[in-house]
């Protein structure tokens, strides 16, 4: 993993990460690469196709786990008539 140093970090930013840390259960690092993580998340990387920005788009929508999509055999459907009548 690559390392990562921030200098000047104003004494109250690092009093809040640390109260920030201390409710999360987490070391100030540890902190710091979730909030990062949770910043880039959404990122598109530039130049990616349309079909990986759809799918990133509605990553999490969909199936929960073990829930399954119903088969639809043999069902017919109606074909509506698009035929005008009322002449």
């Amino acid at each position: 993993m690559a390392q990562l140093i921030v200098r000047d970090i104003e004494a109250s930013v690092i009093s809040k990460l640390r109260r920030r840390a201390k409710r999360h259960r987490r070391s100030i690092q540890e902190e710091v690469r979730e909030i990062l993580r949770d910043a880039t998340k959404h990122e598109v990387t530039r130049g990616t196709g349309l079909g990986t920005r759809i799918a990133s788009r509605f990553r999490d929508v969909g199936l929960k786990p073990g829930e399954e999509i119903q088969e639809l055999r043999g069902i017919r459907l109606q074909v509506p008539n698009f035929e005008d009548d009322s002449e």
